[in-house]
């Protein structure tokens, strides 16, 4: 569905991205990953035609965006950054409006618009004002309007910024909704909220792609083992500084050791000395949350929690999203030679006009 190499963007002298190469399978649902500033939202705007590449070439469906703009237009859904909402439309004439402007005929236009609310859940405000609206329920308008023309791919920018934590729940729930429907590729900084969402990660830094794979491979990859967090209830005993498992929460613990590709099962320190309630961190050397709930509910104990360490999150995103790839200056500097070429692809005009602009 996507196909991007050596892609370049220059505002000026200066480099936002580059070298950018990646693929992306029809139906996938894929996250750029990267601290303000990588290079998320340039990437995007690209890959939307509402930016032209300094150089190199992107493929949506086959088309180039830079030869081929309007038809790559038409397979696109597009929410940036900052939803670009009428405020003194309502919801179902704002999203006509958007059907209509993405070629829908006149005739199925209402059809779409009705749909799009459905999807969206917007249904109850359809007659509002989006003046009225939360910024949560304005994000949803924003995804509507992305999907009314039923687009082939969905291109979104940051659609859980701002959101509070019961708003990031129900953005979740929609765009897991809408897998299988669309090619869905979208960019936060927020590796949770990735992981939950999406199939694979593709995590820029610098401009540069640091790395790609699904959750596992890249905590595997990076900290040679998946850390697993598992609450089970169960009696325990006052023990050295902390309750130490025994009755249930002890077979856990000799359970959870017992499971291919656990490495070590450790207590974790519990501070309610009246609950019977007990935490485990497993260490493995692949995610074995599946095979660990089935070994436990077999054995009749009760599990509460089954997750991955935030710990280890954090030290994978931090991990990716700040170390330098090896050699990064000298390629830039070697780009920017060629941007400068005839390889080059920018209207020097509006390059000029795009310099300085917020976040890349």
């Amino acid at each position: 569905m996507i196909e991007i190499s050596d892609l370049y963007k220059y505002y000026g002298d200066r480099k936002a991205i580059g070298p950018l190469s990646f693929s992306i399978e029809a139906g996938e649902i894929v996250g750029l990953l990267g601290l303000n500033g990588a290079g998320k939202t340039t990437t995007l705007r690209i890959l939307a035609c509402d930016l032209l590449p300094s150089a190199g070439r992107v493929l949506v469906d086959g088309l180039d965006v830079v030869d081929h703009p309007h038809e790559v237009r038409s397979r696109i859904g597009y929410l940036p950054d900052r939803p670009p909402l009428y405020d003194e439309m309502s919801v179902r004439a704002f999203l006509h409006f958007a059907a209509r402007l993405r070629g829908v005929d006149a005739g199925a236009a209402d059809a779409r618009v009705a749909e799009a609310l459905a999807v969206t859940q917007l249904d109850d405000v359809a007659a509002d004002p989006i003046s009225s609206l939360s910024h949560g329920f304005k994000q949803r308008v924003g995804i509507a309007q992305a999907i009314v023309h039923k687009p082939r791919l969905l291109v979104l920018d940051e659609p859980i910024s701002g959101l509070d934590p019961v708003q990031i729940v129900e953005m979740r729930a929609l765009l897991r909704s809408l897998r299988g429907k669309h090619t869905i590729v979208l960019s936060s900084h927020i590796l949770s909220e990735i992981s939950e969402t999406c199939d694979r990660i593709l995590v820029i830094r610098d401009g540069e792609i640091g790395a790609q794979g699904t959750e596992q491979e890249l905590s595997a990859k990076l900290l040679h083992g998946v850390r697993v967090e598992l609450t089970v209830r169960g009696p325990a005993a006052e023990g050295a500084g902390y309750r130490v498992a025994r009755g249930e929460a002890a077979k856990a613990l000799e359970l959870a050791r017992e499971v291919e590709g656990v490495t070590s099962v450790e207590q974790l320190t519990t501070t309610e000395p009246g609950s019977d309630v007990v935490s485990f961190a497993v260490e493995a050397d692949r995610d074995v949350r599946a095979a660990l709930c089935a070994e436990l509910v077999q054995a009749g104990i009760g599990i509460l929690e089954v997750k991955r360490s935030e710990r280890e999150l954090e030290s994978v995103f931090l991990r990716l999203a700040t170390r330098r790839a090896p050699g990064a200056k000298d390629r830039s500097a070697a780009a920017g030679r060629a941007s400068a070429g005839g390889d080059a692809r920018k209207a020097p005009a509006e390059e000029q006009a795009e310099e300085g602009e917020g976040e890349t």
